[in-house]
């Protein structure tokens, strides 16, 4: 066990100041003591599987030997630990008939894996959605490049959340390089290691809003709304899990923050990090940037550890993975998987996107697959393999 400085209240940020005490608790047993949503957790426990058949396509797809595209069982084995394949990948394999099919190779005398025509047609379908939306992709990237102080982020830190930002997997080609007004790589201070940035005319500044300013007109101009503008102007939509008990003092010290003035993720922190609102205006400024982060994702969505990759970038000198648990209700995070996934609560509603886009609904498709298992396969299976001894 060690030290960690945890700051007052549970929920610190929702304090009039921050106040730092010593304790004996463990981020590790902050994560577990965090009110659980159990939507969330079932959405969790399907993507994990999902997760990991996704790094196996992308492995079949990346061979372009084959044709159709095919990867060795014995190379996907030798790789099972790394992709948390417990069983093996052979038992993994043949739990997702409807997207893998594993055939013997007569000329190398050992087992292949390919997708099916309905897991290869989906992969169609999200490709060309994200071909059709480059211009999407393009403003995606811009408003990343924005949010960071020096308007420039490493190029590995991009090539981390490349699907969850739905771009090409080409996109240094078709994205980078094919809009040099819009994006420049210069060498990075390491050997080897390259900066994405953001290509602005002098004296010519971007202007962006940002998600959470639409969700603040749309509430005031509600027929029914009961807040005034000024009271929401630097507020966020929250909802917590089912059973999360707030106390009086708790949401009072909500209703205190939301009211907190805030330099926004799109604008200029030059001579602006000394405002009045001090340190707390700073933390909010981190909360601000983390939810548009998330607001610009396909499934807004991502692991903690690709996004803790943008915290220099963006100026955010607290803990990510505290900044989220502190919010419960913006953010959950998900321990699934063995890994820390955090989800943007207000973007979801039964475990779906409230508003979908083509890209979610072509990957939703291959998790329908994925929850299918072995149900309904037997009988295709069969007719497979007649056609192919025919």
């Amino acid at each position: 066990m060690r030290f960690n400085l945890m700051r007052s209240l549970l929920l610190h940020p929702y304090g009039g100041s921050i106040i730092t005490v010593r304790s004996t608790t463990t981020s590790g047993q902050y994560v577990a003591s965090r009110a659980r949503d159990p939507v969330f957790e079932k959405l969790m426990d399907k993507y994990k599987n999902l997760l990991k058949v996704i790094a196996i396509q992308d492995l079949v797809l990346a061979n372009p030997t084959a044709e159709p595209p095919s990867v060795s069982i014995e190379f996907l084995s030798r790789l099972s630990q790394k992709l948390h394949l417990n069983r093996g990948a052979a038992s993994f394999l043949r739990k997702y008939p409807h997207i893998f099919h594993v055939l013997n190779d007569p000329v190398k005398s050992q087992p292949f894996c390919r997708l099916t025509d309905a897991a290869m047609e989906i992969s169609r379908q999200e490709a060309l959605a994200i071909n059709a939306g480059l211009s999407v992709v393009v403003d995606r990237l811009v408003r990343l490049l924005s949010m960071s102080i020096s308007k420039s982020v490493p190029l590995r830190a991009v090539f981390k959340v490349w699907r969850e930002l739905g771009l090409p997997d080409d996109f240094e080609d078709s994205v980078i390089s094919k809009n040099p007004h819009v994006f420049k790589l210069s060498d990075g201070y390491e050997p080897n290691t390259h900066i994405l940035e953001l290509v602005q005319e002098e004296g010519k500044g971007l202007s962006f809003e940002a998600a959470v300013e639409k969700w603040r007109v749309v509430e005031c101009c509600k027929e029914d709304c009961s807040v005034d503008r000024i009271d929401i102007q630097f507020s966020f939509k929250h909802s917590y899990p089912p059973g999360m008990r707030l106390s009086k003092n708790f949401k009072a010290k909500v209703k205190e923050w939301q009211k907190l003035p805030y330099v926004g993720p799109y604008e200029d922190m030059v001579g602006k990090k000394k405002n009045k609102s001090g340190v707390m205006g700073v933390e909010k400024r981190a909360v601000a940037i983390a939810h548009e982060f998330l607001s610009l994702t396909v499934e807004k969505m991502v692991e903690v550890e690709k996004i803790s990759h943008f915290r220099k970038c963006f100026g955010i000198d607290l803990n990510i993975r505290d900044l989220f648990l502190d919010h419960p209700g913006m953010f959950y995070i998900s321990t699934k998987g063995k890994r820390h996934t955090v989800f943007l609560r207000e973007a979801y509603e039964r475990g779906r996107l409230i508003d979908p886009n083509p890209v979610y609904e072509a990957r939703r498709k291959l998790l329908d697959l994925v929850l299918l298992g072995r149900h309904a396969a037997l009988s295709d299976s069969r007719d497979t393999n007649m056609s192919e001894e025919e």
